[in-house]
């Protein structure tokens, strides 16, 4: 067995088609669009203005490729949480122990020559974007932009000498007209009264730009005291907005305002993992059609964001949001929504999505040598 940098486009495409090799046709792992990961991994991705990266493969001695590894290291993250840190990513591997060993090792090996002492992920590529590996889960497909990986992967991680850093939870909610609607509706005739300028509404299409410029400042300004949080820039976010743009139902979008200040906002996405099940990582030329198909037999939603600015906590503005959303939700014929991830630790959010009968239904574990 031997570790390699990759070097060339033809590794480069292995690296990226490797995980077709761990995760049979009937598992629940949804294979991501080729397209959108060689995107993810290339220069047109704005994450790396800010940071580097160096890619391992590792072969057996047969000439077989049996695992792969990204060391990462953003600059952005040290800088902002002041953590001299780098990250692992987009780890793939056969059930085998001293390959994984070896991988972790050549990823530790890169971020110390880089003078980054630690190491922590999986993130793919940051803690901006999918993040740990599953350990809870394991017979539920995962929701848009969200990981699966295999059971051994936690035991590779853990005989390899890494920890347990944090437990990222999913919860499942069933959208159904249960009491939610009129207990939610109390405390909504509650807050409106107490913030008689706040203004909450659906995201529109036609003031895409403008209401992407309040996304960014909410976006940046509630979450930035969360465990592991990088500012997203103008580039990233523009970036990101514009790939989720075609993908967005404009009634589960829901910004909040006060005297035309951007206070808060829940971002809820149809879950097109259900589609892209069905398309085997490919989207022409057929894929389209499929894609076309499938995509008004979506039945389920991840909320993936949901925050109010700090100044506006706890003043039933999230309430409003939740409200609003789970209307237009029921209204539109959504069956179920995950609202992920959420720190283990957050006692305040874990709280909030109980009261909306919400239960874990999945794990993600983050690990580091440190």
């Amino acid at each position: 067995m031997k570790i390699i940098t990759v070097e060339t486009k033809k590794q480069l495409n292995q690296f990226i088609k490797f995980p077709w090799k761990i995760y049979p046709k009937e598992s629940p792992w949804v294979p991501p669009l080729l397209m959108d990961i060689k995107e993810i991994l290339s220069e047109k991705n704005p994450f790396w203005m800010h940071a580097k990266k160096q890619f391992f493969l590792a072969y057996n001695d047969k000439g077989e490729i049996i695992g792969r590894i990204a060391a990462i290291i953003d600059e952005n993250y040290i800088s902002f949480q002041d953590d001299n840190c780098g990250f692992f990513g987009f780890f793939e591997c056969i059930d085998d122990v001293e390959t994984a060993k070896a991988l972790f090792a050549a990823a530790k090996s890169w971020l110390s020559e880089q003078g980054v002492p630690k190491m922590m992920g999986p993130m793919n590529p940051s803690t901006n974007d999918e993040c740990g590996f599953l350990s809870d889960g394991f017979d539920i497909p995962p929701s848009l932009m969200m990981p699966y990986t295999p059971e051994y992967y936690l035991n590779l991680a853990e005989k390899s000498g890494l920890k347990k850093i944090k437990e990222l939870y999913a919860y499942d909610m069933d959208v159904s007209p249960d009491s939610r609607v009129g207990r939610l509706g109390r405390v909504v005739e509650m807050a409106k009264k107490k913030l008689p300028q706040l203004e909450v509404r659906n995201f529109n299409k036609k003031t895409f730009g403008e209401d992407l410029k309040a996304a960014i400042s909410i976006y940046n300004r509630a979450w930035e005291k969360n465990w592991g949080f990088v500012p997203w820039t103008d580039e990233e976010f523009n970036y990101i907005a514009g790939k989720i743009k075609m993908l967005l139902d404009p009634e589960m979008v829901i910004l909040a305002s006060i005297n035309g200040e951007p206070v808060g906002m829940l971002i809820s996405l149809p879950d097109y993992n259900q589609v892209f099940k069905k398309l085997d990582g490919k989207l022409l030329p057929f894929g389209l059609l499929k894609f076309l198909y499938y995509k008004n037999k979506i039945d389920s939603l991840r909320l993936m964001v949901m925050g109010v600015i700090k100044e506006y906590r706890q003043k039933g503005i999230e309430a409003i949001m939740y409200e609003l959303g789970l209307r237009n939700a029921l209204r539109l014929g959504y069956k179920h929504c995950e609202l992920s991830w959420i720190l283990e630790d957050n006692v305040m959010t874990n709280r909030t999505a109980e009261m909306m009968n919400g239960r874990v239904y999945k794990k993600y574990r983050v690990y580091g040598d440190f």
